[in-house]
């Protein structure tokens, strides 16, 4: 592919919650230094050779398959260390756009690796569209969406969370399959085994939770399905299933969760 760069039509795009500005492809990326940052978000990924990033003092080193994001208005500086640095990005803004990145684990300007080393598919394809057709700019615009989005998927844990992840997967299993009969902090610690206010610290360091929050969010999703699988089944007997003893805190502990009461949720959903 040869250096391009695409220049957005914002005129149909800025309303959106989610918008690219510029896309591009460089096949040696120069040094480029921002003492100011740049006014909007940029996703870069390294498809060959290897450079230097540096945001606020500290020096990365990236190389193929690694991706760095940019916040806007951050200092930044980065140049290439081999003899060619393949770079291809997009810059993009909108109301949503530093929430979408939050949603991918992502808070702050750097470096980040991906699963696997290769390319970000929906990035190619943004940099493979004609520019020219009709409905480009709203394609982008829905594009990129798709590429924040995979990025949960496709990035890596920091090292830390993910053998944090790792280790709290057989307390996970457990809940699910234990839905249906009371559960509380100390026999999920149990499972592990550490203690309940470590337990605790892990939950929040990988699903930003704790423990028993999470639980209700899984028995109130199993609830919905029972709804929706055993019809005849009174609400007081769907809280029993999925471990509700009381009536009434699982009809509270439903509408904290779903924003309804169950008979409200039934109705909506012809239940």
């Amino acid at each position: 592919m040869e250096s391009k760069m695409i220049f957005c039509n914002l005129n149909e795009t800025m309303s959106l919650p989610l918008y690219p500005t510029t896309i591009g492809y460089w096949e040696h990326q120069l040094e480029t230094i921002r003492p100011d940052g740049f006014p909007d978000y940029q996703l870069h990924q390294v498809i060959d050779g290897k450079g230097e990033l540096i945001i606020k003092g500290q020096s990365y080193i990236v190389g193929p398959g690694d991706i760095f994001l940019l916040f806007p208005g951050v200092e930044h500086r980065y140049a290439p260390i081999s003899q060619q640095w393949q770079v291809a990005w997009v810059s993009f803004n909108g109301r949503e756009a530093g929430n979408m990145l939050l949603y991918a684990g992502i808070s702050e300007s750097g470096p980040r690796k991906l699963k696997e080393d290769q390319w970000l598919h929906v990035l190619k394809e943004l940099l493979l569209l004609d520019e020219y057709e009709t409905y480009t700019n709203l394609e982008h615009s829905k594009l990129l969406y798709a590429l924040l989005l995979d990025l949960k998927r496709v990035l890596q844990l920091p090292i830390s969370q993910d053998q944090d992840m790792e280790r709290i997967k057989p307390v996970l299993q457990y809940v699910e399959g234990n839905l249906h009969r009371p559960l509380q902090l100390k026999d999920l610690a149990e499972v592990i085994p550490v203690s309940p206010q470590y337990l605790c610290r892990l939950f929040q360091n990988t699903l930003h939770l704790r423990p028993m929050v999470y639980v209700n969010q899984q028995r109130i999703n199993r609830s919905k399905q029972l709804m929706f699988n055993e019809r005849d089944k009174k609400v007081y007997e769907i809280a029993q299933m999925v471990g509700f003893e009381n009536t009434s805190y699982f009809c509270s502990v439903f509408r904290q969760v779903s924003g309804m009461s169950p008979k409200e949720f039934m109705k909506l959903h012809g239940l």
